[in-house]
């Protein structure tokens, strides 16, 4: 399978993608306004104290305060999933009961705390007092001292090699790590290699920390380029292709100093259509935005996104198949299962994700279709919870969300609609007018009056309902003059009196 890493940065905007054999597979944006804050380690100040929510408010120094659950503020990574890699289920500490965020922390407590989730909507950044901090093959967990090794990593023998080659190597006491699933196969040369470079950030970390005043940023986390290079670029990547001579130099620095002992493929795209419309890519990132998507078999997915879940809905559409329904329905569920699993990483949706699958009665059918989405979306380095199939053919999945949509970050509310996606007819609009005008004549001695409307709803009233306004005229011994006004909104009506 051929993998490449494309890179492209255009108007202030950095674009990323990942093709497997020609085909997008992952697509990361980053843009030079837009603050992110994830993996960034802040010295913040305490600025209040909620029990009843078992939370405290942070300051860190910026626009929004981080919000801090108690349970992020006393249990280790070691304790429960960590944000990076799931670590070893037998390394889990049995929980002691949670004191209360009053008896953890108090109002002005300077607190050192690592964004784990950025900012969505009104939402502050949610932090963690447990700081991890990711390389290569290892996160370093200050203030720890076991090994957790992830969970996709199964091989009972290689966990053991690990540890083992872990125990050789020297490393400062206070630390522990995990190692990530990217660690497979490692030999104890690349693990040194980490080990050493995080321990020179997390003393520079605590320098800093003892330096700074609260609130004040004292790590960033690294930007996309470095990121994608960080957690992506596997021994199986063929080569990476940038389109700019700044991304080239960025990227062959990076490389020295990440990885200076392996030989990475750099291209620097100059020639010819711009990078990612010479891979035909644009139409596929256009894709992730529309609501259907169509299948090679002719059936179709639909994607509603709303504030509270994802609803993923899988039809047949022009597939007809050719033995039998129950044979149609199965192939068409089956690719939407793969194409569902990729939609839900390109798009990087997050919270709660229901599918509805196209109901099938073989139960062996069921079965298979769980198992196979299950081991697609096994790929995603995003942390998912899946429930089993329910007899409505339901699956609910849960995903990490630790920013905001591909969706939300590319667009915004429609200024129009104010998000609805929908407005008043025009027949509701004409008929509320109207009651309105009544509502008006009956409160005022004055009987003549002007009402602005959009056009579309003037020629309503003017045609469809000029019985009903010459009713209204009579009954009140009043005169109604409807005027069409461009410049107001569909549902705005504005009525006011002729003296």
């Amino acid at each position: 399978m051929k993998k490449e890493i494309l890179i492209s940065l255009e108007v202030n905007e950095k674009r990323v993608a990942i093709l497997e054999d020609g085909k997008l597979e992952e697509f990361f944006i980053e843009r030079a306004d837009a603050y992110r804050m994830f993996g960034n380690i802040y010295k913040g100040r305490v600025k209040s104290v909620v029990p009843g929510i078992q939370a405290a408010f942070i300051d860190l120094g910026t626009k929004k305060d981080g919000f801090l659950y108690v349970a992020d503020a006393v249990e280790s990574p070691f304790d429960i999933d960590s944000e990076f890699d799931e670590v070893d289920l037998h390394q889990r500490r049995h929980r002691a009961k949670i004191p209360s965020i009053d008896e953890v922390l108090k109002p002005s407590q300077e607190i050192t705390v690592q964004v784990v989730k950025e900012p969505i909507r009104d939402k502050g950044p949610r932090l963690t007092t447990h700081i991890a901090l990711p390389a290569r093959y290892l996160v370093l967990i200050p203030g720890e001292t076991k090994t957790g090794i992830s969970r996709r990593i199964d091989d009972l023998r290689e966990r053991s090699r690990i540890r083992k080659i872990l125990s050789e190597i020297d490393h400062p006491e206070d630390v522990g790590f995990i190692v990530r699933t990217a660690g497979e196969g490692r030999d104890k040369h690349d693990f040194s290699r980490d080990i050493k470079y995080l321990a020179k950030t997390w003393k520079h970390i605590k320098s800093e920390s003892g330096r700074m005043q609260a609130p004040s940023l004292i790590h960033r986390e690294l930007d996309l380029v470095e990121r994608m290079i960080r957690d992506y670029l596997t021994d199986d990547m063929n080569r990476i292709v940038v389109d700019g001579r700044l991304l080239y130099d960025q990227v062959k620095h990076f490389l020295k100093i990440y990885l200076p002992d392996q030989d990475v493929k750099v291209e620097w795209h100059r020639d010819g259509p711009p990078l990612f419309e010479r891979y035909r890519i644009e139409r596929e990132i256009e894709k992730t935005f529309h609501k259907k998507v169509f299948l090679h078999s002719g059936g179709h997915i639909v994607i509603e996104q709303t504030e509270g879940l994802v609803a993923i809905d899988v039809n047949t559409g022009k597939f007809t198949g050719e033995n039998s329904l129950e044979e149609t329905v199965y192939r068409t569920n089956l690719e939407a299962a793969q194409e569902v699993a990729r939609q839900v990483r390109l798009r990087d949706m997050g919270g709660i994700i229901i599918i509805d699958f196209i109901d099938m009665s073989n139960p062996d059918h069921r079965r298979h279709l769980y198992r196979l989405f299950r081991d697609a979306v096994k790929r995603d380095r995003a942390k998912t919870n899946i429930l089993p199939m329910s007899e409505l053919g339901l699956v609910e999945m849960t995903r990490q969300r630790i920013r905001p949509s591909l969706e939300s970050a590319v667009y915004g509310s429609c200024p129009y609609c104010e998000g609805k996606g929908t407005v008043k007819s025009v027949t509701t609009m004409a008929i509320q007018t109207i009651k309105e005008i009544k509502k008006t004549l009956n409160h005022s001695k004055d009987k003549v009056l002007n009402v602005y409307v959009h056009p579309h709803v003037a020629e309503r009233l003017l045609h469809e309902e000029q019985k009903a306004l010459a009713e209204i005229a009579r009954s009140s011994r009043g005169r109604v003059i409807v005027l069409a006004d461009p410049s107001l909104h569909r549902e705005d009506a504005n009525i006011t009196f002729v003296r």
